[in-house]
């Protein structure tokens, strides 16, 4: 092996900034919620399946039409304005304008990130 794959090897190893992050980022699933759910209320996970899909087919409806959608106590799903900006493509080195476009963004509300603060510690 060649001195230069192994610094490769050894950068690709050991200086990874998302090394094993994505483990620790994602802790729960739709099908971890639909079972949580399932188990609470005594509902079929069928049910509360088809309830959490519909809940988030409407948010996305919702949005998709222009509107925020708001749950008190819990946060808003609202649409953030990008403003027009210039980008480049460095590949064949030419500039691009890169319209302004609305994303969708979650704001959760002050006692939930309050909550969140206050019961999630820093590692």
């Amino acid at each position: 092996m060649s001195n230069r794959s192994q610094l490769h090897n050894f950068a690709a190893a050991n200086l990874n900034p998302f090394k094993g992050l994505t483990s620790k980022l994602i802790n729960m699933t739709k099908a971890d919620i639909v079972t949580k759910i399932a188990d609470r209320t005594g509902m079929e996970k069928s049910d509360v399946l088809a309830v959490v899909e519909n809940f988030m087919h409407e948010v996305k409806t919702n949005m998709e039409s222009g509107e925020n959608v708001y749950l008190r106590g819990f946060g808003s799903f609202i649409l953030k304005k990008r403003a027009e900006k210039t980008g480049r493509n460095i590949s064949k080195n030419t500039t691009l304008i890169i319209p302004a476009h609305y994303i969708p963004a979650f704001k959760p509300a002050k006692v939930f990130a309050d909550q969140v603060k206050s019961n999630v510690s820093v590692k």
